[in-house]
């Protein structure tokens, strides 16, 4: 039994926040508008690693917040951060105002991180069908792809006029979350009301990331998120000194990279069905990663890459997300899906600087591979240790 072709009241909402979590507006513009506020490039690695730093500092913690107050109200909290960083970069001036932003930024993300998904989950168990998350989180993702693409659209021209227009729009249309988040029901089950402390949640977290079915899943899924993250820093370098492709273009291929993803999220459903939760984790990640030497031996081939591997990642997201959430009771878990980000980033943060280093000692393209060629061997030595992705509802009954 499916959910009926109109969607039920609840999930037309989850549609309109998607709607609104779009960053597409500055997404475009953002290192230039930096520049042109007189930092360096050095200025803006470090408020990266700032970044970086408190968003893998903040997951755990706002995670079990976010459990404690509840999933929606977690999420205000977080919109709110974001809103306010956003329309603090309309008046910023100077490298210490920006520490201060991008701050706000990390602490918004990491209120976010995991209690949307926690919540969608938690809505559909208790009030419709939690075996149609993967449809309804990829067609959410979907809809958040395209508006991002018709918002990056318009991120130059806002640009031309004023550089701070992007921001402002940016600001505004996030903070059309926060009404929208209002009027949705609050999680059925939140920590509060199980009366689960500090005390009792983060060794159960701990159990569950090094036991299976989790065990080694986290790490895996970690590692591809971390290659595609890598290698998203050269598609620019790649598309325009490699591959000729003038700046000019750098906006439509974004758009055009937004649009592709919109349509594979909306099939993340069909595609899991299709494949299976447990052929769907290991086959993607491993294609994907294994197109990444082909550029190597023929450079047009970049492209059609960088479009696979966006399309990919956003596919990965609902399916990903949906089995930690069949593997876990709610008690917690908010905290849980904060607890893999947290995994998610730490493993990202090495690569980036690793990758980088290998691209400056012989060419982006060569790097690509080289992360490509990562993940294989990284992947074969995971699955030879134990299968990574296991009937999730199956050992979460077993386990109960």
């Amino acid at each position: 039994m499916r959910l009926p072709d109109s969607p039920p009241p609840l999930v037309l909402k989850y549609y309109l926040y998607q709607a609104t979590v779009t960053f597409g507006f500055f997404w475009p513009v953002f290192t230039v508008f930096l520049l042109h506020r007189g930092l360096s490039y050095t200025q803006i690695g470090l408020l990266g690693t700032i970044s970086a730093a408190f968003v893998v500092l903040g997951e755990l913690p706002t995670g079990y917040v976010g459990d404690r107050i509840g999933r929606r109200n977690g999420l205000l909290v977080g919109f709110v951060l974001l809103s306010l960083s956003l329309l603090g970069f309309v008046v910023a001036r100077g490298f210490a105002g920006f520490v201060v932003l991008y701050v706000l930024w990390a602490l918004g993300l990491v209120f976010h991180s995991g209690s949307d998904d926690a919540w969608l989950y938690d809505a559909l168990e208790s009030r419709l069908r939690e075996d149609e998350y993967t449809r309804i989180r990829g067609r959410g993702g979907s809809v958040n792809q395209w508006v991002s693409a018709g918002t990056m659209l318009a991120a130059g021209g806002l640009y031309g006029v004023r550089p701070w227009l992007p921001f402002l729009a940016g600001g505004l249309l996030v903070a059309c979350s926060i009404p929208v988040l209002i009027s949705m029901p609050r999680s059925k089950h939140t920590d509060e009301e199980d009366g689960l402390t500090v005390v009792e949640t983060f060794p159960l977290i701990r159990q569950r990331l090094t036991e299976p079915p989790l065990r080694l899943f986290v790490l895996y899924v970690a590692l591809f998120y971390g290659i595609v993250n890598a290698a998203d820093t050269f598609i620019q370098p790649i598309a325009t000194w490699t591959l000729g492709l003038p700046m000019a273009g750098l906006g439509p291929l974004y758009t055009g990279f937004t649009v592709v993803a919109a349509v594979a999220s909306y099939h993340a459903g069909t595609i899991e069905e299709l494949l299976s939760t447990r052929w769907a984790v290991l086959l993607i990640p491993g294609l994907v990663a294994t197109f990444f030497v082909v550029p190597l031996l023929a450079p047009l081939a970049a492209l059609p890459l960088f479009f696979t591997m966006k399309s990919a990642r956003v596919v990965m997201a609902p399916i990903t997300s949906g089995y930690l959430n069949d593997c876990v009771e709610s008690v917690g878990r908010a905290t849980l899906l904060s607890a893999a980000s947290m995994v998610y980033a730490l493993v990202r943060l090495p690569l980036k600087p690793l990758a980088g280093v290998v691209a400056d000692a012989t060419a982006p393209l060569v790097a690509v591979a080289a992360l490509g060629g990562f993940f294989v061997l990284a992947s074969v030595v995971v699955c030879a240790v134990e299968t990574p992705v296991a009937d999730a509802k199956t050992e979460r009954q077993t386990a109960d």
